[in-house]
């Protein structure tokens, strides 16, 4: 009989805008690595497989961070794939699990990133970024949002306070997030009044980053006292075709029949949903991607369900309040549902949260981001 692989713990750190000198990547990602062990139940001798996702741990990869904290593995993984990291490693580690090349398997991903290193890692991205972009220069992906942002308001006829529902709803679920960055409230007019990074984005549309780590386990057992999460569905779009488009449909549109079917559930089944937000545009464009607008009426959305948060989406804030702490942007969305699953969300707990939606979408490969993917995760 396949055994089972089940989510069955969670952890993370504070994500700080400006971390002390001591704070290292290894430490943030050991940090989530105790609390997720802990949450679960676990041990470190109890592990024998670890992925993790980095920007910023090189020279050191998987096994360097293993030998760090004491593991003996069976299965090791390194995350390359940025905000569809996280989602791929589950989907490895899902597998491993049910063939038995490991029983827990720990997910860890984080970056603690100086404004020095931060911009190398943007210039130097890949070859297309660094032959072709930066020697304009573009001034990032920032540029490239911009662009894309105008062309979802002109094609989806919203304007900026369309944009800004999005924003005011996250900083106000981040107020219960006691990791969250930036937790003030914002109402709209502070975000229509904000300062202009690349028009029409704002400094309220651009991910902050900060110094964070997040993880998660995945184990074909559970002890008594631990609630599990199970993989309802997962599927994945990693490829090229994506940077033949617009921009407005990501490989999310090719996965939803697939996973809606797998998970044999729909949009309107979700309890919580934690989308993928390095832009607030791109918030939009999955959740229409995934089928949660049928009828397109995006600014609706926005002002009927994800406003009064009827719709919860991000309910950490996401990284548009929370923070993108580089590598771990997938994980904080995974590890968010995981933890409104489990009814750990505190003060800002959906009740009842059985069903729940994770995406990633990352990697810019010139243009758009290539890689994507989702995953539909179930309170056991």
């Amino acid at each position: 009989m396949k055994r089972e692989a089940l989510i069955v713990g969670a952890g993370t750190t504070p994500y700080t805008r400006r971390p002390s000198p001591e704070v290292t990547t290894t430490r943030l990602l050991a940090r989530a690595a105790r609390d997720a062990l802990e949450n679960a139940g676990l041990e470190p001798r109890d592990v024998d497989g670890l992925g993790v996702a980095s920007f910023s741990l090189a020279p050191d990869r998987a096994i360097d961070l293993a030998v760090r904290l004491g593991l003996r593995c069976r299965w090791l993984m390194d995350g390359t794939n940025g905000g569809a990291a996280a989602l791929d490693m589950l989907q490895h580690a899902r597998r491993a699990v049910e063939a038995g090349d490991a029983r827990a398997i720990l997910l860890v991903a984080g970056d603690r990133l100086d404004p020095s290193d931060f911009r190398e890692l943007v210039d130097n991205f890949n070859v297309a970024t660094r032959d072709h972009l930066v020697p304009i220069p573009t001034g990032g992906p920032n540029a490239l949002f911009a662009l894309l942002t105008r062309r979802h308001m002109e094609a989806k006829g919203l304007d900026r306070s369309v944009y800004g529902g999005v924003v005011v709803a996250q900083r106000a679920w981040a107020s219960g997030n006691p990791n969250a960055a930036y937790r003030v409230p914002l109402t709209l007019t502070d975000y229509l009044e904000a300062p202009v990074v690349a028009d029409p984005l704002t400094i309220y549309d651009c991910v902050p980053v900060v110094a964070g780590a997040d993880a998660i386990v995945v184990a074909g057992e559970k002890g008594d006292d631990v609630q599990p999460v199970r993989i309802r569905g997962l599927a994945a779009c990693h490829n090229v075709d994506n940077q033949d488009g617009d921009g407005l449909r990501t490989g999310l549109l090719v996965l939803q029949d697939q996973l809606w079917a797998d998970a044999s559930a729909g949009p309107n089944d979700m309890d919580v949903a934690s989308i993928y937000d390095d832009y607030t545009a791109m918030v939009l464009v999955q959740l229409e991607n995934l089928g949660f607008v049928p009828d397109g009426d995006l600014a609706r959305l926005v002002a009927e369900r994800i406003g009064p948060r009827s719709l919860p989406v991000n309910t950490s804030g996401g990284q548009l309040s929370a923070g993108q702490a580089g590598a771990a942007g997938g994980m904080h969305g995974l590890v968010e549902v995981v933890t409104q699953l489990r009814g750990e969300g505190g003060r800002r707990q959906v009740p009842g949260a059985r069903l729940g939606l994770v995406s990633g979408y990352g990697m810019v490969a010139y243009r758009y981001g290539a890689c994507a993917n989702v995953a539909v995760l179930e309170r056991v």
